[in-house]
């Protein structure tokens, strides 16, 4: 039988081409979005809910709804994300801190939550969290972003000493400059914030690399894909970087 997968915001950017990638390994996708006009148009094979990762009550209709169609899961893919304010620490609403940490953070703790209940049963289960580099250093202006992705690694860890005695990894993917239109509008409000054009925010985030160039969502689909795999079966509690190596974090 089919393994079967959970990919939060998953209609659209890097979470569609995670479902597209998994779709063709042979599993049954089901993906949430709060897009319903992507959800609407999802690939066929692909199933899809409209709702709110950091809405706990959506969540746990979503998770009802998938036990009743496939009665288990197998892999979980907590990918819910915004890239939330970019401003200085003194100029940040408390009110664009919040959103940013309920996206980033709560919908990982929701999805992990509740994915948790369907995996223990059946003793096995993977549990792959999408962070960020950002969760691995500081970024100049985007300190809610930081903030939620350092704490969805420290999740990720807390979730595999948890739940490895039920058979269940968790590792956490970490993303640098991804292409797509999330960078464009980061690119975009960092150059605002910087007084620079936007192609030299580009330039300075694929200079930072050492391979000299941003990743593409395909990357991360495929370490997704390699993470839910057995190849994987002790890797847990990690933090991997699809980054080209990042070692200048403020371009």
């Amino acid at each position: 039988m089919s393994r079967r997968v959970l990919i939060t915001a998953g209609a659209n950017g890097i979470g569609l081409v995670m479902a597209r990638a998994f779709a063709a390994d042979g599993y049954r996708v089901w993906v949430t979005d709060v897009d319903a006009g992507q959800v609407a148009s999802l690939p066929p094979g692909i199933q899809g809910s409209v709702a709110n990762a950091a809405d706990e009550s959506a969540m746990v209709a979503v998770l009802a709804e998938l036990r009743a169609a496939w009665g288990g899961l197998d892999v979980l893919c907590a990918n819910a994300g915004i890239k939330g304010p970019t401003a200085a620490i003194e100029d940040m609403a408390l009110e664009d801190w919040h959103q940013c940490l309920q996206v980033n953070l709560d919908g990982a703790m929701l999805a992990a939550k509740h994915a948790a209940r369907l995996m223990k049963p059946a003793g096995s289960g993977v549990m792959i969290f999408t962070s960020s580099t950002s969760g691995l250093y500081g970024t100049p202006f985007r300190a809610p972003y930081v903030a939620a992705k350092w704490g969805v690694i420290g999740l990720m860890k807390t979730v595999a000493m948890e739940l490895g005695p039920h058979g269940i990894r968790a590792n956490a993917i970490c993303p640098g400059s991804v292409n797509g239109p999330r960078i464009d509008r980061v690119i975009d409000a960092e150059a605002a914030a910087k007084g620079m054009s936007p192609d030299a925010v580009r330039q300075g985030y694929a200079s930072g690399t050492a391979l000299k160039r941003l990743s593409d969502p395909q990357d991360v689909a495929d370490l997704a894909l390699f993470l839910a795999s057995d190849r994987s079966r002790m890797i847990s509690g990690q933090a991997l970087a699809v980054d080209g190596m990042t070692y200048n974090v403020d371009p």
